[in-house]
């Protein structure tokens, strides 16, 4: 017999629930719900009690080795979708169970949802697709499906795919490219509000060096940013980015625009690509001559500071790894892309030698899977032939918490500190008794986590919350 499912909702304006066998529920939200075999009676529907192996990073592990906290029967105390606190089971006491619904996870890992620090969403369905370098694809994959996405309805369907797709993977945040279209913006931003997540994402801005449907002049291009951010910048868990594709394709009076629209808001960011290609650094350097590197592109036009995230980041000089860091700016890593396009070897290691901030990014379409565990496999091989080897305190804080500060939402997500927004997933072995074997054989938690960073996929993601609601169940027929 199916287990019945119970619901409790903290965002009962956009509730749309429908009557089932046990009760009721909200098909349209693709959430998934807590079973009630796993449940204790509740006095207060609106307090979680989550109860497993639980671990997350409180620094960045490769300044603080003790930057972690791991304990192996936790419990996480959620009241109304925000971190009340992390306990010992021991501590747990019949009070606190008395007014919480109970949650057990077993034979699971519970950690923060992971954050995607560079994604396109309207490339989704371009995934695999050939080409001899990123400029190629870009002209004969990228600029058509992207002119797709004036069309409101599949602008929203490829929304909807994006976010199943997201969750199915255990990102519950991402920095996220749309494209030119105003309405992709929309269709992207009322999928994550409909579904209570915590994104950013930005028009895209080009005007130059693209197909004339999906360049916009300067003055259209700042005028529509400016609306859009009125309409969705901190209007619920959303935040915007300014983001110009790259210097290649925005023309210096766009670029300004850029800056003026960074100098009217102070609290959005920068979203942009940088230094992937060494094609694509000549071409830009031909098309913008008084600079004498890439970065004094976006450096000439006021545009790195640290509200910057600078996607790919391989083929920077050293002055420029001095700038970057001095800014405070960000390097987003995405190692399955650079790979996949043949674009060069990142080196995360000698980024944080010079003090830049790094994040983790999947860059799909470029990159190859939404799941930020293949991510970091990738990126720990990548690395490995830099003779730079990554912990997997390194790995997941650049998927968790490293990137919650990337994109300056570290204040609500990334870990679990008292007070912050319930985002979590859990990881276990799925369905694969090679890897559950070998879990078996990981003697803590640094090498449990560093078996899940190398063999993990999206069958690894057992569960998905986001603001102390399951979003995603694996080993259930979700509604």
């Amino acid at each position: 017999m199916k287990p019945c499912l119970q619901w409790t909702t903290l965002f009962p304006e956009s509730s749309y629930f429908l009557q089932t066998e046990c009760g009721w529920t909200r098909p349209e939200s693709r959430r998934t719900l807590v079973q009630s075999d796993t449940l204790h009676s509740s006095k207060d529907m609106n307090r979680l009690a989550i109860r497993g192996p639980i671990f997350h990073t409180t620094e960045n592990p490769a300044d603080n080795t003790s930057a972690w906290d791991y304990l192996p029967d936790g419990v996480m105390l959620i009241a109304n979708g925000l971190v009340e606190r992390v306990v010992p089971a021991e501590q747990f006491t019949d009070d606190m169970a008395a007014t919480a619904l109970v949650h057990e996870i077993r034979d699971g890992l519970i950690c923060p949802g992971f954050v995607d620090a560079h994604v396109h969403y309207a490339q989704m369905r371009i995934i695999a697709s050939p080409a001899t370098g990123l400029l190629e694809w870009l002209e004969i994959h990228t600029f058509p499906e992207e002119s797709r996405f004036s069309d409101p309805v599949y602008a929203s369907r490829i929304a909807i795919e994006f976010f199943d797709e997201v969750v199915r993977n255990g990102t519950t945040s991402a920095l996220v490219y749309p494209t030119v279209h105003a309405v992709s913006v929309n269709s992207f931003f009322e999928e994550s509000y409909r579904r209570g997540m915590r994104m950013v994402a930005g028009k895209v801005l080009m005007d130059q060096n693209a197909p004339q449907e999906l360049c916009d002049g300067n003055d259209a291009g700042y005028k529509s940013s400016q609306e859009l951010i009125n309409k969705w910048h901190e209007h619920g868990r959303q935040t915007f980015a300014v983001t110009p594709r790259f210097a290649g394709t925005s023309s210096r009076k766009q670029l300004k625009a850029c800056k003026q629209l960074l100098e009217e808001n102070d609290s959005v960011l920068l979203h942009t690509h940088l230094s992937e290609t060494l094609d694509e650094i000549d071409w830009t350097l031909g098309l913008y001559p008084e600079f004498d590197d890439y970065l004094g592109v976006y450096d000439g036009f006021g545009l790195v500071s640290d509200r910057s995230l600078f996607a790919h980041c391989i083929h920077l000089k050293q002055n420029e790894c001095e700038r970057i860091a001095d800014a405070g700016a960000t390097a987003v890593l995405c190692p399955t892309s650079n790979l996949f396009l043949g674009s060069g070897l990142v080196r995360p290691k000698q980024l944080a030698k010079h003090g830049i901030n790094t994040a983790l990014g999947t860059d799909v379409g470029g990159g190859t899977s939404l799941s930020m565990l293949q991510t970091m496999q990738e990126l720990y091989k990548v690395s490995c032939l830099s003779q730079e080897t990554l912990t997997s305190f390194e790995m997941f804080y650049l998927a968790t918490l490293g990137g919650a500060r990337a994109l300056k939402i570290d204040q609500y997500v990334g870990s679990f500190e008292p007070g912050k927004e319930a985002d979590f997933i859990v990881l276990d072995s799925g369905n694969s008794k090679f890897m559950k074997q070998r879990l078996e054989r990981t003697e803590n938690i640094k090498d449990k986590l560093f078996v899940f960073a190398i063999m993990g996929t999206a069958a690894n993601i057992r569960e998905t919350w986001s603001m102390g609601q399951r979003v995603y169940a694996r080993d259930e027929q979700n509604p």
